[in-house]
């Protein structure tokens, strides 16, 4: 398994420079941020200062979208970014939640998605593309490569990951959950003609190792909070127990009143109080050392090919550096 670790492009650029350093000296092969270009600072500018003082860790952004960057934008500048460094980034992407909707946008709508996934990873490659009927070619790149890994819940979501994407995100840790959704990626992909083996799944999700599970709960609470922005639009969508997405996901947002992006990602959110423990015990990883062992071996079984921590809390380099000395060692390849 490998691991990653998930930072938010908060100030000043050189903490996050150092955390990024930090990650790779504990073993962690893969740094990812927020991309919200409101909320948090530019990552891609980050992106070239961290790969400059790292020497084997792959960077991208969990996630960006299609819309806040046109395509040829973002594959020009991932393009860029591995002939300085050499093909060490990996591209996330969803619909945009807080990029979109602080700038008074909705989320980009699944065919427009689809449609970059393909047009970025093509034009970053080196290969022609053909947008808005234009056809487009990046003259320059020489053996670029470029994964691009799609962020999914719902079942469309799901079955488009399944068809295009070289990778699948899922935003939270629950073993039954991550089961679920993981076959509606590789059946999907089966269906497509495609060899399901070939998608890379990656759980993200809060991890905060020490015996004080009440402290821990209460700094992580946020990310319920955050998963509930989705699945309240999934539930906009296909309805409350509608047999579309299981209910262990949608349930516990029935107490959800409101959300303030300004507050997105943070610990002591004011608009996370609906979200129970046993959600953030179920998304999230706690406790002791070999509490996190068990469940990502767990999650492992299932087909798990890297845990991306997200480190948002006030225990970040404790957090990190127990997962390099008890964590990955047990568990990486």
């Amino acid at each position: 398994m490998d691991f990653g670790v998930v930072l938010q492009a908060d100030p000043p650029a050189s903490a996050l420079v150092s955390l990024m350093r930090r990650a790779e000296h504990n073993g962690f092969r893969y740094g990812w941020t927020f991309d919200s270009s409101v909320l948090w600072q530019e990552p891609f500018v980050l992106y070239s200062r961290i790969l400059e003082h790292t020497e084997r860790l792959i960077v991208g952004p969990m996630v960006t979208n299609p819309s806040t960057r046109t395509p040829e934008v973002t594959a020009s500048t991932f393009a860029t970014l591995n002939d300085m460094y050499g093909n060490r980034t990996v591209c996330g992407i969803g619909r945009g939640d807080s990029a979109m909707r602080v700038a008074g946008r909705p989320p980009n709508t699944l065919a427009r998605l689809g449609e970059a996934i393909t047009v970025i990873r093509d034009l970053a490659e080196g290969r022609e593309a053909v947008i808005g009927g234009h056809p487009l070619r990046i003259p320059w790149i020489k053996d670029g490569r470029l994964p691009v890994w799609m962020g999914a819940y719902g079942p469309k979501a799901l079955a488009m990951t399944g068809r295009l994407a070289d990778g699948f995100i899922l935003q939270l840790a629950d073993p039954f959950l991550t089961e679920w959704m993981v076959k509606a990626v590789r059946d999907a992909a089966a269906d497509a003609g495609r060899d399901p083996d070939e998608i890379t799944i990656c759980v993200a999700a809060p991890a905060y190792v020490g015996d004080d599970l009440a402290h821990a709960r209460e700094q992580c609470r946020w990310f319920g909070g955050m998963v509930g922005n989705h699945v309240a639009d999934l539930v906009g969508r296909y309805g409350e127990h509608s047999g579309m997405v299981p209910d262990e996901l949608t349930a516990y947002i029935k107490d959800r009143s409101g959300y303030d992006y300004a507050h997105h990602g943070r610990t002591g959110n004011p608009d996370t109080a609906f979200v129970p423990d046993a959600i953030v015990d179920r998304f999230c990883l706690l406790g002791p050392a070999d509490a996190h062992i068990d469940k990502l071996r767990r999650l492992r079984a299932l087909g798990v090919d890297q845990f991306a921590l997200y480190a948002m809390h006030d225990a970040k380099e404790a957090t990190i550096d127990s997962y390099g000395e008890r964590i990955i060692p047990a568990l990486g390849d």
